[in-house]
């Protein structure tokens, strides 16, 4: 399995102000994926000039800022297992969240911390 995103995701119902903020930081906005999951997401990727990233997803279903850490991968299926061998539970319970070009899920570990597990597809799959 190839790690092929990893950084910081914050998850908010008040993205806009999240999204300001790190504007003001310097940070631009580089990518908008509208209708993640059921379709009540949005994730917009933000890089600055030194190349770091940070993902700032809209979901108006938290209760309070949650901050999760991004990891893309090339095999799905083998980073899941790896996550759910080491205890970690994926929230939305069985479910999958797709999109024509991706996959994902969060999954929490035993201790609390979050992983926002995705794989985007390739144009073979």
């Amino acid at each position: 399995m190839k790690i092929t995103t990893f950084d910081p995701m914050i998850v908010s119902k008040e993205a806009d102000k999240i999204i300001a903020l790190f504007e003001e930081l310097g940070f631009e906005k580089s990518h908008i994926k509208s209708e993640l999951g059921d379709g009540t997401a949005t994730d917009v990727r933000m890089r600055d000039v030194n190349g770091f990233h940070v993902d700032i997803v809209q979901l108006d279903a938290v209760q309070k800022d949650v901050t999760q850490i991004r990891m893309n991968v090339d095999d799905w299926d083998e980073a899941y297992e790896l996550l759910t061998s080491h205890g970690f539970k994926n929230v939305q319970g069985e479910t999958i969240s797709t999109s024509p070009t991706s996959k994902g899920t969060a999954m929490a570990a035993p201790s609390g911390f979050m992983i926002a597990l995705s794989h985007h597809f390739k144009e073979d799959e």
